[in-house]
């Protein structure tokens, strides 16, 4: 058994801490919502008063944050003063790539060893333990954090040095935004050509049209394998974090010269929707922007 402490247990970090104890390992578990706290508690972790009370005598961190300022501030303010020198640190949110290299730098300059590890695979997969985790950091850190990453996921894929796992975390999504809002153009067109869409996701899922978006994730009800468009596009992947990824993928582009005329109009038609007060819905709901039926 390992202590873990584990910070940030909104809808992704609950599940992730909870397999965490499945797994047999002693979870102390922080975060600022007490009804977070109740579940994490139902889930056999241990909650505690702060961040810093849930690093002391930890062997492991994993934090689950919402955006790079929480980040930041919640390793320089609480766990770098509080985790023991020895610990393994594993940043599991998405944030842009210069705060996580920032960050892992500050740490190796206090002698302590991080990786970040975004995740793919939404809240399902965190509370059915098969996230997709992309590490980047040291080949000796991505060791020590391989086994905890794989008590909560089915893949644990080291990219490359500190802020590569971002790296790649964005471009996925931003090819996944993009991939959707073409999916959604096809399977509208084809309603409006007089195609079954059924028919027509038999067809394309099999041709050179496959891809995820449309093979796993449909985003039209009754169509392909159950999806979020089949509950109200309710659950899922929220087309507000969505945006977010896209917008932290824009900003790396912007830093990089990097040309990405797609993911700039995936951004703009998100960006839309969310302004619709769209954004608690299932990213696939943009569908509904095109005049998609049924």
């Amino acid at each position: 058994m390992t202590r873990i402490a584990f910070i940030g247990l909104g809808n992704m970090g609950g599940g992730m801490a909870a397999n965490l104890a499945k797994a047999g390992h002693d979870v102390r578990a922080f975060d600022l919502s007490a009804d977070a706290l109740d579940r994490a508690r139902a889930a056999g972790c241990l909650p505690v008063e702060s961040a810093a009370a849930a690093c002391d005598g930890t062997e492991a961190v994993v934090t689950m944050l919402p955006a790079g300022k929480h980040v930041d501030s919640v390793y320089t303010d609480s766990i770098f003063d509080a985790v023991p020198r020895t610990a393994i640190l594993m940043d599991c949110s998405t944030i842009d790539v210069a705060t996580a290299k920032r960050v892992a730098e500050a740490a190796a300059a206090k002698g302590l060893t991080m990786v970040d590890a975004p995740v793919s695979g939404g809240i399902g997969a965190a509370n059915a333990g098969t996230l997709t985790f992309m590490v980047g950091g040291s080949a000796a850190a991505f060791d020590r954090a391989e086994p905890f990453l794989a008590a909560m996921g089915k893949a644990v894929i080291h990219a490359g040095a500190n802020g590569s796992g971002q790296a790649a975390k964005i471009c996925n999504n931003m090819l996944l935004g993009a991939s959707m809002v073409a999916t959604c153009e096809a399977l509208v067109l084809a309603q409006k050509l007089g195609l079954d869409p059924q028919k027509f996701y038999d067809i394309a899922s099999v041709s050179s049209g496959s891809c995820w978006s449309l093979n796993t994730y449909a985003p039209l009800p009754g169509v392909g394998p159950q999806t979020p468009a089949d509950n109200d596009y309710q659950g899922g992947f929220a087309a507000a974090l969505m945006l977010k990824d896209l917008r932290l993928a824009m900003e790396a582009a912007g830093g990089v010269d990097a040309d990405t005329p797609m993911g700039k109009r995936a951004t703009e038609l998100y960006e839309a929707f969310v302004a619709a007060d769209e954004g608690g819905h299932d990213f696939s709901a943009i569908i509904r922007t095109l005049g998609a039926t049924g």
